[in-house]
């Protein structure tokens, strides 16, 4: 059995588990709340890249959720930090993508965007894509432009259900392309990392906890993180039983995990 007591940093996974669309999940301002008290220290960290860090703090605060910009780790913002690893200042650059994304690689001018000759074509979520947009994409990829994914979810949770995500976006385009995508995001663990950094936190002794097996646990795993699951998003208890991907421990909700952590204090 997992012991809550012996964590003290938290990873918290935002679509899905702090919200859906625009509504709050039960328990998460109560959650928030006890780790403040406690003396844990968390982040938020999430596959969207449609919003910026900043964006998030205010949309956070609207549901009565109050987590610092600094406190919030985007796969667009991660995707910027990867490129710059690897291309100096002025390369050409193609993005599809919403404002997260489009202020992480061109905000400060280091990145210019190019719909003729880009050196790498990037994909996030858009909830305004045409067809031009993946017209332009597909031929700077098959042109020889790197192509790379912010993150691969398929889907995203919302009030009214799963809508379609930025994963559904790159299989479009791959199959357009024949060209399989770099991808940033969760699972990969190169978020998680960046979220302990940013923590000053033991590995060791930090928690994650989401509602996606397969980006927000594997990804965790990947990071060698131990892992709640939360059922207020994607995945299933049958998907836990059925699949090969395990959490460490499973929990209905946010309300249920709470009670379980207070009750192990």
């Amino acid at each position: 059995m997992l012991n809550l007591n012996h964590y003290t940093a938290v990873l918290l996974d935002m679509d899905g588990t702090l919200y859906r669309g625009n509504t709050a999940l039960p328990g998460v301002d109560a959650l928030l709340r006890f780790f403040d008290d406690q003396g844990i220290a968390y982040a938020c960290v999430t596959n969207n890249s449609t919003l910026t860090p900043a964006q998030y703090e205010q949309k956070l605060a609207i549901m009565g959720l109050h987590v610092p910009a600094a406190r919030v780790i985007t796969s667009s913002t991660v995707t910027r930090h990867y490129l710059q690893e690897r291309a100096p200042r002025g390369t050409p650059v193609y993005a599809i993508g919403m404002q997260g994304l489009q202020e992480a690689l061109f905000g400060d001018g280091y990145f210019v965007q190019d719909d003729k000759q880009p050196k790498y074509v990037v994909v996030g979520m858009d909830i305004e894509v045409n067809y031009a947009k993946l017209r332009t994409a597909a031929l700077a990829i098959r042109a020889g432009a790197m192509f790379v994914g912010t993150n691969p979810d398929r889907t995203l949770p919302n009030e009214i259900g799963l809508l379609p995500g930025t994963g559904s976006l790159l299989a479009l385009m791959q199959a357009a392309t024949d060209v399989e995508p770099v991808v940033i995001g969760k699972p990969g663990p190169t978020m998680m990392h960046a979220a302990v950094e940013l923590l000053h936190a033991d590995p060791a002794r930090t928690l994650t906890i989401g509602d996606r097996l397969d980006t927000d646990i594997a990804g965790a795993q990947a990071a060698d993180l131990a892992t709640v699951l939360v059922l207020t998003g994607v995945s299933t208890a049958e998907d836990v039983e059925r699949g090969p991907i395990k959490p460490d421990a499973l929990y209905a909700d946010v309300p249920e995990l709470l009670l379980a952590w207070r009750g192990a204090r």
